[in-house]
């Protein structure tokens, strides 16, 4: 008999409820999936339609981060390849803000203290939020960077890292600073700032293109194959200039020892290639050392070459100009008679020479040779109205050379109702007007080339300047100013000039060789605006009879008595001498010319 189970049955009323009907929950289904899509939809409407590019922004500088690839500057180089301007490697400090941040007190007085940075923005730099790469300081010699770097690991902080970031040097310091240039300080996104000469004329073909890395993150880490791209750089482009760099150092010598030797305030002296044109030497003085430029933060006026920008009458110089432009209009011969009085009485006031003379009888070639005022003025009597300035623009007066400086000056050459009787006479023999010393060196070297003008060149080959003007050897252009016959005839007139007997820079003269020159001694304005001072000068070329070099020598403000022959005609023999023995020009073969000086 079986026994009676012991487990009470549920009473059916207990039993637990059932669950909604089928219909029930497909409605509360469809009605939540409903909700979710049209979130989904709004989103997508907000993001699409409303303002998506925004949007779009956001998630790219959420998800991912770029560092700028730095390209490497192009050299600047003198004619034979020595660099004047290089790149060598360096270094630049970077921060990972969020290894950094809380360190950013300690880790910026560190690095103010060893970089010489800003120690306010270092602590911004080290606390940026949301970032993993800041810059911390540029251009930081590769020694000094990494010893940063490696003490602040030894002293236990972390977060800095080192990258190639190439710093720029100048080899020659004070050797043609003047027409190099120099860079600043790197803006703030790290680019070059070029401050003065062939380094912000030509900064965009030095330059190149920086390059970018950039890279999706995700959680502060980089996502292995996220969409990471990079942009190579593209490095700058060398400039090779037409100068010699120990021909320049030695100008800049000789230039500095001319000028304290003078009591002057300041000159230039420039050497040109007879047949080219090529600049070898630029020299200013004073001057400035490009690799450091804070140290002449309170005398800006050097930043730049003054033989492109100062203007200053030349003085007799001109006469050379005025009287080969006589003989190529067919008015004289270097033989033409010329009667010179003590005293010339013109419409404005008296002109005479720098010497006190009775009556003179001078050839054209003695007017030269003696720097005579008074025979210039009566021999440029011959021109017709406007020829001498038609003359004085071919020659490239008051027009910019443009060989790839800025800053460089017009001049001043008058014009029109500027240019009446009085300045007409003045002009002649090298007042009233003003040049800067590279249209004047290529004005005489017109005369040294047979009577063709080339234009002066400081870069070989050709390159493209920042407004997009091309310049360079490649570049320059000819033209025919005045006959051979009359450059021939004023080199033989010039080369009296040196003689000891007849002329007045016997000082001018290179033992070996055969000279041609002339002195030039001009009235001076100063700050007052009236003539106060005077600019003495010597430009000549040599060998005479087949000239290699033209050299020009511009002293400012010499102490009182000095002229052109005694101060610049030797520091142009000095120059002159070690350019033909440098690039051995052979002697000369025959004698200096004899031609009458007076009659």
């Amino acid at each position: 008999m079986s026994r009676p189970s012991t487990q009470a049955r549920r009473p059916a009323s207990a039993r637990a409820p059932r669950r909604g009907s089928p219909n029930v929950r497909l409605r509360v289904g469809f009605l939540g999936i409903a909700i979710v899509l049209s979130i989904f939809a709004a989103r997508l409407v907000q993001l699409q339609g409303i303002d998506p590019a925004q949007y779009a922004e956001m998630a790219a500088a959420e998800g991912t981060e770029s560092v700028i690839i730095p390209s490497e500057r192009g050299e600047i180089l003198d004619r034979n390849g020595e660099p004047l301007a290089e790149s060598v490697d360096a270094l630049m400090i970077v921060a990972d803000p969020a290894l950094t941040s809380d360190d950013a007190s300690d880790l910026a007085r560190i690095l103010s203290n060893r970089l010489d940075i800003d120690y306010i923005r270092t602590l911004e730099r080290l606390r940026v939020e949301d970032s993993r790469f800041q810059y911390v300081a540029r251009q930081v010699p590769a020694s000094l960077a990494a010893d940063v770097v490696a003490d602040t690991r030894e002293q236990g902080y972390s977060g800095l890292f080192t990258e190639r970031d190439p710093l720029r040097v100048y080899p020659g310091k004070y050797t043609a600073a003047n027409l190099v240039g120099f860079l600043g300080t790197p803006r703030r996104d790290g680019s070059a700032r070029a401050l003065a000469g062939l380094e912000a004329s030509f900064d965009e073909f030095l330059a190149g293109v920086d390059g970018e890395a950039r890279y999706e993150v995700g959680a502060g880490n980089t996502i292995p194959l996220g969409d990471n791209t990079v942009t190579p750089a593209v490095d700058g482009t060398d400039l090779q200039t037409t100068i010699d760099s120990d021909l320049q150092w030695y100008t800049q010598r000789v230039l500095q020892q001319t000028v304290e030797g003078a009591g002057g305030s300041s000159g230039m002296a420039v050497i040109m290639d007879r047949h080219t044109g090529e600049l070898l030497s630029v020299a200013d003085y004073p001057s400035y050392d490009a690799s450091q430029p804070q140290e002449f933060a309170d005398q800006k006026h050097l930043f730049k070459s003054s033989a492109l920008t100062d203007v200053y009458e030349p003085g007799s110089v001109e006469k050379v100009l005025t009287l080969a432009s006589l003989i190529d209009a067919g008015y004289a011969t270097n033989r033409t008679k010329i009667t010179v009085p003590p005293v010339l009485n013109r419409q404005d006031r008296p002109i005479g020479d720098y010497w006190e003379h009775g009556t003179l009888r001078l050839t054209l070639a003695g007017v030269l040779a003696k720097s005579s005022n008074i025979g210039t003025v009566i021999a440029a009597d011959r021109f017709k109205r406007g020829e001498l300035r038609r003359y004085l623009t071919a020659y490239g007066l008051g027009r910019r050379t443009g060989i790839g400086i800025g800053g460089e000056t017009r001049g001043i050459l008058p014009n029109g109702a500027e240019w009446t009787p009085q300045v007409d006479d003045r002009i002649a023999f090298g007042q009233s007007l003003s040049v800067n010393a590279i249209q004047m060196i290529a004005a005489v070297n017109t005369i040294a080339n047979g009577g063709v003008r080339v234009d002066p060149s400081l870069i070989k080959g050709s390159a493209t300047l920042d407004d997009g003007t091309r310049v360079g050897t490649d570049d320059a252009t000819e033209r025919q100013v005045i006959s051979e016959d009359a450059a021939h005839q004023t080199t033989l007139m010039m080369e009296r000039v040196i003689d000891p007997e007849a002329g007045v820079a016997p000082g001018a003269a290179v033992p070996g060789y055969r000279v041609a020159g002339k002195t030039g001694t001009a009235q001076r304005v100063g700050e007052s605006g009236v003539y106060d001072s005077t600019t003495v000068s010597f430009a000549g070329f040599a060998p005479a009879e087949d000239p290699r070099f033209t050299i020009y020598v511009v002293v400012h403000d010499p102490r009182e008595g000095s002229g052109g022959g005694s101060v610049a005609g030797p520091a142009f023999s000095k120059l002159m001498s070690y350019t033909l023995r440098r690039y051995a020009v052979p002697r000369s073969d025959t004698r200096p010319s004899q031609i009458p000086v007076e009659w």
